[in-house]
């Protein structure tokens, strides 16, 4: 397949990268520590270096270099994202068009479909089942695109329904346990039971809102996972039955009464729930340690996410944070996939944990760090990943459809508009960025 001519900059900027990103070759002798007789390997990290993220990939190349002393050298560039969540992606838009794609490059997990449809990135070389085994199964399906595996997590992430254990408790509500969660008929009764208790806190029974930006599939999708539903086909390229399906649809009728039942405010409220005046909370796993670091005196829980009542049994929780893999330019897959390896295995994922506070992506790292099997809320956390985590969709077309669930959360859960339609209108869109990779 072609390499995008759409993802593409400006001519002046196109130009200026011709001459400016080309890959670099160097001897040896011209990188500190780069020596003869070692395969030179590129990596490109997306983040600064002077950040506890940053360090901690620092480190893991130079831990790698010193395990593969004599036969590989890795030399790390950062490349660090803007506000805009340009910068890193921009230089790698423009390297796929000069040709000078590092070895090694970092990939957000949901992107990861996009990058090998595009041709950016290639199928590492075989992994066998039990160096597969030692990741999440979360960690191997977001890297896997049709059957073959391109990219392995060195960070994994999940959304918790928090729970203020206090409140809970005053109500009279029970949480239940994992493997048998509220459905959204029982949390509806949950929440109107909350609401005059929080009426008289000058809050609401859930601090949820629809954010703008990528949150938004993240934290909902699992909503049309649970009634059977998806956000597209298994390859990816159909979106029509899928992203409008009926349990598309129920999903956003749900929110509509969460929303229209005064549940939830409307406009987002800094601080409801840790400051006592929320029920629930949905939120990623860095609420654990806000809530811990910043507000002490809130009991903190973490309930099974709510599924639909059609619920068949599934249970899903989101998924997916970055991810190494290997370049469609590097020329040393192997070499390459060994880097990719140690940068997203047990011994790195421990060190982005403890520098970042980043959860790692192998069971190994889990097991190795204390807090997941001492503390309740990280061991509840680690249980939904290990058991029930789901990457989001994977598709050529992943912003449109992350951005038009979004559109269709605004208009049909805040703006009442009919859900059909507007899922309907949505396909078009993504449709519309689907056609050049439907194969005719």
């Amino acid at each position: 397949m072609k390499k995008p001519l759409a993802c593409l900059m400006g001519a002046a900027f196109l130009a200026v990268c011709l001459t400016g990103c080309q890959k670099k070759d160097p001897l040896p002798g011209d990188v500190a520590g780069y020596d003869e007789g070692e395969a030179y390997l590129s990596i490109w990290v997306h983040s600064i270096e002077d950040t506890e993220e940053g360090q901690a990939y620092r480190e893991s190349v130079d831990t790698f270099n010193e395990a593969y002393n004599g036969k590989y050298f890795a030399d790390i560039e950062f490349v660090p994202r803007n506000d805009s969540g340009g910068g890193y992606s921009d230089k790698i838009n423009a390297s796929v068009m000069a040709g000078g794609l590092p070895d090694v490059l970092t990939v957000d997990g949901p992107n990861v479909s996009a990058y090998a449809a595009n041709g950016i990135i290639q199928p590492l070389a075989e992994l066998t089942e039990e160096e597969r085994s030692e990741y999440l199964p979360s960690i191997i399906e977001q890297g896997t695109c049709n059957g073959e595996l391109y990219a392995l997590g060195v960070m994994e992430s999940s959304v918790g329904l928090y729970y203020n254990k206090d409140i809970l408790e005053e109500a009279g509500i029970e949480v239940p346990k994992g493997d048998h969660p509220w459905t959204w008929s029982e949390f509806l009764e949950i929440l109107e039971t909350l609401k005059p208790l929080m009426e008289e806190k000058d809050g609401y029974p859930l601090d949820m809102t629809f954010p703008v930006g990528e949150t938004s599939i993240y934290y909902y999708a699992p909503f049309v996972w649970s009634g059977g539903g998806e956000l597209v086909s298994e390859d990816g390229l159909t979106a029509e039955g899928y992203f409008n399906s009926e349990q598309t649809v129920e999903a956003m009728k749900f929110f509509r009464t969460v929303v229209e039942n005064g549940y939830m405010s409307e406009a987002p409220i800094d601080h409801l729930f840790e400051s006592g005046r929320a029920a629930f909370k949905f939120d990623g796993a860095w609420e654990v340690n806000t809530v811990y670091g910043s507000y002490p005196d809130i009991r903190l829980g973490v309930a099974p996410y709510v599924v639909s009542d059609s619920w068949d049994g599934g249970t899903y929780t989101p998924t997916g944070s970055w991810a190494f893999a290997a370049s469609a330019d590097t020329e040393n897959i192997e070499g390459a996939t060994e880097l990719v390896k140690w940068m997203s295995g047990t011994e790195s994922g421990i060190r982005i944990w403890e520098m970042a506070k980043s959860f790692p992506s192998t069971y190994k790292a889990f097991e190795s760090i204390d807090v997941f099997q001492t503390d309740e809320n990280y061991s509840a956390l680690y249980n939904q990943l290990s058991k029930y985590g789901h990457p989001r969709p994977k598709t050529p077309v992943y912003p449109q459809v992350s951005t038009s669930f979004q559109e269709v959360l605004e208009s049909a859960a805040l703006g009442g508009k009919n859900p059909q339609e507007e899922l309907d209108k949505a396909v078009e869109r993504i449709n519309s960025k689907l056609e050049r990779y439907v194969r005719e």
